[in-house]
């Protein structure tokens, strides 16, 4: 077996040398089966498609998994649009995907694959853990939210987790959330937006990238009558009554990174 990889700070992007045999315990949380069913459910390769757009970050997280045993990264992509199409092509046990890429909002991403391949189950990265990211990833069935803070050993505690049918949140975002027979959800959401749809945050996002109506209807597969729908709810909702002021809305409450 390969020299274990180097330890990567995910929030930086920054290598340095690691000397850990057995991965510690994490305070991160588990949910679903027990022990036992774990086991069972990891005899085989873990298959895995990687989406972040930093090239330093992506590297490191492949070449983590890369030598662990029991992992294999079958793609490793820089937006959730190849990402989208490795997963349908390769049909991973586990999308592991950053948040914010450019493109394709990674979430609508997730929406696709639930329908044309459930049987990959997503897992998110994120820097951040704000109530309006952890609320879509829950709106779209993520099984799994891991802030970069933590360290590479708990990205690949997650993953196990998950392929073994769990579910694998950061302690700052399972303190955030309930989780009952039918499901997880925000335990309280206190966020200006929280009035706003999925699909209204979806096209928020995507105008403050700059996109026009006509291409976000065709990144979003809907008419460009509804996103004009969408973009009129936005206005009403947030009070606000142009695009530039709706991109600034958008910025300075962190749904684009600038």
């Amino acid at each position: 077996m390969l020299t274990p990889p180097a330890s990567i700070s995910m929030k930086t992007g920054v290598v340095s040398a690691l000397g850990v045999t057995h991965p510690p315990e994490s305070s991160a949380r588990c949910l679903g089966p027990g022990v036992k069913e774990e086991c069972e459910l990891l005899r085989e390769e873990i298959s895995i498609v990687i989406a972040d757009d930093h090239a330093v970050v992506r590297g490191a997280i492949a070449r983590y998994l890369e030598d662990a045993e029991g992992i294999t990264v079958l793609a490793s992509e820089s937006n959730a649009e190849d990402a989208l199409d490795a997963v349908v092509r390769l049909r991973p046990h586990i999308g592991l995907f950053d948040i914010d890429m450019p493109g394709l909002v990674v979430f609508d991403a997730a929406r696709t694959i639930a329908v044309q391949c459930p049987e990959t189950r997503i897992i998110f990265l994120s820097a951040h853990a704000s109530d309006r990211y952890i609320e879509q990833a829950l709106a779209v069935k993520a099984s799994g939210y891991i802030t970069k803070g933590e360290a590479p050993e708990t990205v690949l505690q997650g993953i196990r987790a998950v392929a073994a049918g769990r579910s694998y949140y950061s302690p700052e975002v399972h303190d955030r959330i309930l989780v009952e027979e039918n499901g997880a959800s925000l335990a309280q959401t206190h966020t200006r937006t929280s009035t706003l749809t999925t699909r209204e945050v979806e096209v928020l996002e995507y105008l403050a990238k700059g996109l026009s109506k006509k291409e976000i209807a065709g990144t979003m597969h809907i008419a460009v009558k509804t996103v004009e729908n969408h973009c009129t709810n936005l206005m009403r909702k947030l009070d606000i009554h142009d695009r530039v002021e709706l991109t600034r809305f958008a910025i300075r409450e962190g749904f684009v990174q600038v």
